[in-house]
């Protein structure tokens, strides 16, 4: 039986703004690419409205990942660009992409996620 405490995470979310975006490392460099994207990430406690940043590796290519990260609103994604770790992430990128990124707008309309994933049980 499902109480709230093993109940799915299951939330409507209007007015986000978010983003697909593919990365293509220099040959041999996913590596450095995600290190790059993941010190990135353990700053991203500076941007309240960065609600999701979910970095994936490519499956077919092992130059390609991919980031899905969505913003509380226009005024969130707006900080976002502004904010230092991400000014150091777009130093650091052109010098590790063999092209400039591929963006994809979206706009999250629905999250579902197990609570157990939230709250760290694997």
């Amino acid at each position: 039986m499902e109480n709230s405490q093993t109940r799915p995470v299951d939330a409507m979310l209007p007015g986000r703004l978010g983003l697909v975006v593919r990365l293509v490392a220099q040959p041999g460099g996913r590596l450095a690419l995600l290190d790059a994207v993941n010190r990135y990430a353990d700053k991203l406690e500076d941007e309240p409205g960065t609600e999701a940043f979910v970095v994936s590796l490519d499956p077919d290519d092992q130059d390609v990942a991919w980031l899905v990260e969505w913003f509380s609103s226009q005024n969130a994604f707006e900080e976002h660009r502004k904010a230092k770790g991400f000014e150091v992430l777009m130093k650091e990128l052109p010098n590790l992409l063999s092209q400039p990124p591929g963006i994809l707008r979206i706009d999250p309309l629905r999250m579902f996620v197990q609570r157990e994933l939230i709250e760290g049980a694997f």
